[in-house]
Formats: C-alpha cells, structure tokens, sequence
C-alpha cells in the first residue's frame, strides 16, 4: 500500500539533509563539534518525530508526536542563530535555513486543528 505524500513530512526530510549537509562541512572546514551534535539532534528529530506521528494510532499520540516536532524545530532556530553570531554560518546560510525551519513551523496549526478537532470529537 502506497503511503499518502505529507508535505511537512518532506520539508522537514529535506530540511534535514541540509542539515547533515551543514554539519559536514561545519565538522572538516570550521572544526566545530559540539554546536553541530546539537543542531543535527534537533534537527533531524523534526522529520523522526513527523514520521512516527504519521503511523499514529490514536488522535492523542499524533498531537504528541507533533509537538515534540514543533519544539525540535524551535530548537534548531535557536543553534541557528548561535551558529550565526559565532560566525560559523554566513547570514545567507542563516536566512535560507531558518527559511526553511520557519515553514516547518507550520506544526502549531497542525497542532492546534488537531486539538481543536480532537475537542469537537470527544
């Protein structure tokens, strides 16, 4: 059975990649270790987190699963912008990152019309 293509699910995959992109060149060229452990933790815990929500068996566990994305993805703006004031990341490479971690964060209205629909239901 063919799953049903989820458009957060393949921003926050691709965001990801960018990501693990990132933190390569971060790792050979700038000889940062910690900072980047961190941003690929939160990071590519958006898209596991989008993943395990989408095989959720109940209602409450998606709105769960989602949050933790939500959280992760405010996470990883926060090492963005650390990134970019120790001048690790250029303010291009910021802005089109953060770019994308803004779209993700479209996980509150998912959220929230989940719960919202969640409430009607009970």
């Amino acid at each position: 059975m063919e799953e049903k293509k989820s458009p957060i699910r393949e921003k926050s995959l691709e965001f990801a990649v960018r990501i693990i992109k990132l933190a390569q060149f971060l790792r050979s060229e700038k000889k940062e270790f910690i900072l980047v452990d961190q941003i690929m933790r939160s990071a590519t815990s958006i898209g596991a987190n989008v993943e395990e929500a989408n095989g959720w068996l109940s209602k409450k566990e998606f709105i769960q699963k989602m949050s933790i994305s939500y959280r992760e993805a405010r996470e990883t703006k926060y090492w963005l912008e650390l990134l970019l004031r120790w001048w690790y990341i250029s303010q291009e490479q910021h802005d089109s990152l953060e770019f994308d971690v803004i779209e993700i964060l479209i996980l509150a209205s998912i959220i929230t019309t989940s719960k919202e629909k969640n409430t009607l239901h009970s």
